[in-house]
């Protein structure tokens, strides 16, 4: 259990009461006005989904994924020793065995390369996710204890009704401050998501197998590897 989740509860029952009395509206011009436009979503809702997110599911894919590698280690290392056998087709071989090796765990566009970047996303996720949850903490702690806060109880405590017309009451400018101070943190958490897609695509992307050019293709025919061998008894 983290810091949100000590305060989740109430949080949530602060920002139910928020969702409340923003059914009145908010101040025209106000901050929050942008925010809803992005979220498409109340405070209550966006945090409720939040919370949902934790880093150690993150964390442990990326030590899956990892273990996937040393099973690649073992394979390169079967086709590092080369065959006790000479001829035309163990020159072809030779050459099946180098792309393959090299398709398998050479640069970052190999299968191990991608491999150890789609870790190294799974990493920085968690660490977004468990940074994210702490600053969101921060944000809840500071309006659960603010005057806005008070102000929000009492428009909504027993016995009040909102009202949907006229002015805005206090306790709906304050609802309006908290839930723009709420979707804010969670606008900068969501974007370092986003930051941390764009950096990392180009290493995520598919690892295509790239035959040798024919020049090394044996009469002209398909490149080693572009073709099946098949033994049989």
């Amino acid at each position: 259990m983290d810091a949100l989740d000590r305060l989740a509860e109430p949080g949530l029952d602060l920002l139910r009461r928020v969702d409340t009395l923003l059914a009145a509206g908010a101040p025209e011009g106000h901050r929050l006005w942008p925010l809803l436009r992005r979220m498409q979503v109340l405070p209550g809702e966006a945090l409720r989904s939040f919370l949902g997110l934790r880093p150690a599911p993150l964390a442990g894919a990326g030590h899956a994924v990892r273990r996937h590698i040393h099973g690649y280690d073992h394979a390169c290392a079967a086709l590092t020793d080369p065959p006790l056998w000479s001829g035309s087709a163990a020159a072809a071989y030779g050459q099946s065995r180098a792309m393959l090796l090299r398709h398998l765990d050479e640069g970052p566009e190999s299968l191990v390369g991608r491999l150890e970047a789609t870790a190294g996303y799974a990493d920085a996720l968690a660490d977004w996710v468990e940074g994210s949850r702490l600053a969101v903490a921060r944000t809840l702690a500071e309006v659960i204890g603010s005057a806005e806060a008070v102000a929000v109880l009492t428009a909504t405590s027993p016995g009040r009704v909102p009202s949907h017309s006229g002015p805005l009451s206090p306790g709906e400018a304050a609802a309006a401050e908290i839930a723009a101070r709420v979707l804010a943190v969670l606008c900068v958490a969501y974007d370092g998501a986003e930051t941390l897609l764009r950096q990392w695509a180009p290493s995520l992307a598919e690892s295509p197998w790239r035959p040798e050019s024919a020049r090394f293709r044996p009469d002209n025919g398909p490149a080693p590897g572009a073709r099946s061998t098949r033994i049989g008894w």
